[in-house]
């Protein structure tokens, strides 16, 4: 899948968050959205998404050399981000069969090895209320890392991580992302260590 940027700016009041950014992200590929606090790369993953819409200019998305509607991108595209909510009251393998019910998982998963993966299995029953914050990350991560869509979107992927989950977010990157379009906003280079391409999002002030 490619997704194009056409001089994609946006603004919150009077302020101009970026401005004119024009950019193109091809799968296979690993970008980087890079910037401090503030900066605008999270709001313009959730702009790329198609979650939020831009002030001025236009995402355009195509498969196979064919547009595809921003009505149409769901299947296309998974996202993960610190301040999604889930739907706590769930257990994990509630959770998870709830969200496989809409888009399918990675060929060669079914909810009980994402489950033996993610090493949540001794909580796997429990309300993902009852979760720490590490474990809700971790749930997070998984619900979009494991589903099979050609486009992963992951904002700060490895807030509230401890170091082994930290560790276990890298394997997955390395095993999971071969041939996919993935786009990681983040400061901080754990998080985006495998990406060749990188935007700065300041440079479009």
């Amino acid at each position: 899948m490619k997704i194009s940027l056409d001089h994609i700016s946006k603004r919150f009041q009077q302020h101009w968050i970026f401005k004119e950014v024009t950019y193109t992200f091809s799968a296979p590929g690993a970008y980087a959205l890079l910037g401090p606090n503030g900066s605008g790369k999270s709001t313009l993953l959730r702009i790329i998404a198609g979650m939020q819409g831009p002030s001025l200019g236009k995402v355009h998305y195509t498969t196979n050399d064919k547009p595809v509607g921003l009505d149409s991108i769901f299947p296309y595209i998974s996202f993960s981000a610190p301040g999604m909510e889930l739907v706590e009251e769930l257990t994990l393998r509630e959770f998870l069969e709830f969200h496989f019910s809409f888009k399918k998982p990675l060929p060669g998963l079914d909810i009980e090895s994402i489950i033996e993966i993610s090493g949540l299995q001794a909580a796997a029953n429990k309300p993902i209320a009852d979760y720490s914050s590490g474990m809700k990350q971790r749930v997070k991560l998984i619900q979009a890392i494991f589903s099979d869509t050609p486009v992963l979107l992951l904002d700060e992927p490895c807030s509230n991580l401890d170091q082994q989950g930290v560790d276990q977010y890298r394997e997955w990157m390395e095993k999971y992302t071969s041939g996919r379009l993935v786009i990681i906003a983040s400061n901080d280079v754990r998080e985006y260590f495998f990406c060749r391409e990188i935007l700065v999002v300041e440079d479009y002030r």
